[in-house]
């Protein structure tokens, strides 16, 4: 099993198969629009512009202090107003509880570390994905997209 064994709803509502990505590396990241961390998306498009073979994707959740209310649409046009996002971004999931989204799951489980399986602490933890579709390395909310850079060109290297 990897990542691309998942087809996930784009925040359009079209089905999205994450074998789409196969080949490159992901970066996989819960989002909110009104968190403390939200600027953080501005540190990830940085990171998607700068490495052609880097895919981030982006799944808005509403579970860590309702910080992303809004739908679908609302939620896309604040990313591309409030930050140019023009990384992939999907419908929004849980990421933790009984309505853990699958693939969240498998991020949790797969994830090599100290955190395996541990639950999803707040909105903008991130998960590097090989381009295997398995699952690297797990970070902080807290850790800006900038800091986890040394990883992804070592990912990209492979």
């Amino acid at each position: 099993m990897s990542v691309h064994d998942f087809t996930m709803t784009a925040i359009d509502g079209t089905a999205r198969s994450l074998k789409d990505y196969a080949g490159k590396v992901l970066l996989i990241v819960n989002t909110a629009s009104a968190c403390g961390l939200t600027p953080q998306y501005e540190g990830l498009e940085a990171l998607y512009k700068a490495n052609p073979d880097l895919v981030v994707l982006g799944f808005p959740c509403n579970q860590f202090g309702a910080q992303e209310p809004g739908t679908e649409k609302e939620i896309a046009l604040f990313c591309e107003t409030q930050f140019a996002v023009t990384f992939p971004l999907f419908s929004k999931i849980e990421v933790n509880g009984e309505g853990t989204h699958p693939l969240y799951a498998y991020l949790k489980s797969e994830t090599p570390g100290a955190e395996r399986g541990a639950e999803i602490g707040w909105n903008f933890a991130k998960f590097l994905v090989g381009r295997n579709g398995r699952p690297i390395a797990r970070y902080s909310p807290r850790t800006a997209p900038a800091d986890i850079e040394a990883d992804i060109g070592a990912a990209l290297s492979h």
